[in-house]
């Protein structure tokens, strides 16, 4: 036990999930009221922020292992005013998110593969289970915050052993003999507290405000 006189040997309370771990978690999107028929954005899922920019509010919840029952707060980019770059990212990760929740490969473009990378709108992502790599990014504030930018495939090794009994939820093709699995993934989500127009990647690029 350290010194109760010198606390320079006690632990640092910064509470981040370590970066590159891998954990299967649970999206739930906190409702911004925002809809646009026109972009499929309906069910008051999408939220517009003060700068103009779109997203999903997304709130993920690690379900089991080490760090179960943590929470990570991660922006879905939907639109930006400074361009598209936001939008793919989004739209990457719920390809990603997709592909790891139904046992998806990457690199399969079968009918099957194909349809299971559609959904009928947001509320298919609402409550979606994945498997994330969790990463640490920078809040409104310029503290380090856990975030999520990308979710892991059947093609990653650890893919079976992390997802465990759900990648034989999902009726379509698996990749590397995994069954398929359960269904989407999500977005970056959103730290409590930090401005709507300070989307939840690092540095905040400012083509995502």
């Amino acid at each position: 036990m350290g010194s109760w006189n010198d606390f320079n040997d006690a632990q640092s309370n910064t509470n981040l999930i370590p970066k590159g771990t891998l954990a299967k978690v649970r999206l739930t999107i906190r409702p911004g009221g925002f809809d646009d028929a026109t972009q499929g954005w309906t069910g008051g899922y999408a939220t517009r922020g003060s700068t103009g920019a779109v997203y999903l509010n997304g709130e993920f919840t690690v379900t089991e292992g080490q760090y179960a029952r943590r929470k990570i707060f991660t922006l879905i980019g939907l639109y930006s005013p400074k361009g598209p770059d936001w939008a793919n990212m989004g739209r990457s990760l719920v390809r990603g998110m997709l592909n790891s929740a139904r046992g998806i490969s990457d690199k399969d473009m079968s009918a099957e593969a194909q349809a299971a990378r559609r959904i009928d709108g947001f509320a298919d992502l609402d409550g979606i289970e994945f498997i994330a790599r969790i990463d640490i990014g920078t809040d409104a504030s310029g503290d380090d915050k856990n975030e999520i930018r990308s979710a892991v495939t059947p093609d990653h090794r650890d893919y079976a052993q992390v997802m465990g009994s759900a990648a034989l939820q999902f009726g379509g093709h698996g990749a590397a003999g995994h069954a398929p699995q359960q269904t989407a993934p999500a977005a970056p989500a959103h730290q409590p507290g930090q401005p709507a127009s300070a989307p939840g990647f690092a540095g905040r690029p400012s083509w995502a405000q």
